[in-house]
């Protein structure tokens, strides 16, 4: 079967981010692909550079494995262009492809459906707070990687930008479900209560909205290992005796370090105050991820006309 052809635009697209690659010092040229491409033809145009793939269906992968170049497949169709592209660069920064505050030239669709028309230079720590892979790996003897990714892009997600203007406090617990059930009790109803696993998985990008919706709610989200919301607006009833975190943080914060310190869960507290993500594990603060903007809240502008004269 004969390789895919290259239209025009995306021949010049493709001209344009070797050109921004070499004149920002970048480290990777990333591009989202919607079907699969001449992989040996790209790979002449990219030269020594490196070249990371993502796509939304095996079908637009077909044939990449030949040519060891770094791929991931997400499903991420649905979702916005930034979650798209936060969760791509999550999942090479966890791979260890890239580091911390590394510049990646991306081409995509951020325009049309299905036709790649985009090139942007993307700064990592403008998406990923001070998430690295190293730090992460550190609880993954506890909770698998994949789930805790995806747990905390979204726990990141709500510290930067809130709802609707607003900022929120929340927090996941994710692990060890059936102790932390027994050590938490339903706040008042439970939202997420008879939908089936695939309105409930965290990992699926289509289900954001929904939970970021529940986050506003008192209440904390039961995650398990596998990545699926157990349960929603849980209150911890794990008496904090012996615990010591940092002066200033509220009963949120307390009540994540203590049900990590009684069952091997791990809680991921989003501050209401700052968007300042704590990720807690043995009763203790492990990782501290700063957001690196909140959203814009606007404001209405009192004016008054002068006096005519």
């Amino acid at each position: 079967m004969n390789p895919p052809k290259f239209g025009k635009q995306f021949q010049a697209l493709l001209e344009v981010a070797v050109r921004l690659f070499d004149g920002a010092e970048a480290d990777a040229i990333l591009i989202s692909v919607e079907a699969a491409l001449d992989w040996d033809k790209l790979k002449a145009i990219i030269g020594e550079r490196l070249l990371l793939i993502a796509a939304d269906s095996p079908e637009a992968l077909a044939g990449i494995e030949a040519f060891d170049i770094p791929h991931v497949l997400l499903a991420t169709e649905d979702a916005p262009v930034h979650d798209r592209m936060t969760q791509t660069l999550l999942e090479f920064t966890a791979d260890d492809l890239l580091r911390t505050g590394a510049r990646v030239v991306a081409v995509y669709s951020g325009f049309e459906v299905e036709k790649i028309d985009t090139v942007s230079l993307i700064r990592l720590h403008e998406h990923l707070g001070r998430l690295t892979s190293r730090d992460l790996r550190q609880f993954e003897s506890q909770v698998p990687l994949d789930t805790l990714k995806a747990v905390v892009d979204l726990a990141v997600e709500i510290g930067r930008e809130g709802r609707e203007g607003k900022p929120v406090g929340t927090m996941f617990i994710v692990g060890d479900t059936i102790r932390v059930l027994r050590q938490t009790r339903e706040a008042g109803f439970d939202p997420v209560k008879g939908y089936d696993a695939s309105r409930r998985s965290i990992k699926d990008l289509r289900n954001r909205e929904s939970i970021k919706e529940v986050a506003q709610l008192d209440g904390a989200f039961l995650v398990t290992a596998d990545g699926l919301v157990r349960a929603a607006c849980r209150i911890v009833k794990t008496d904090p005796k012996g615990i010591s975190i940092s002066h200033g943080l509220g009963s949120r914060h307390w009540a994540g370090a203590a049900i990590s310190k009684t069952t091997r869960a791990i809680a991921v507290v989003v501050s209401e105050s700052n968007g300042t993500v704590r990720i807690f594990r043995n009763g203790e603060q492990a990782l501290r991820i700063e957001p690196f903007r909140r959203a814009m809240k606007w404001k209405e502008f009192d004016f008054e006309p002068p006096a005519s004269e």
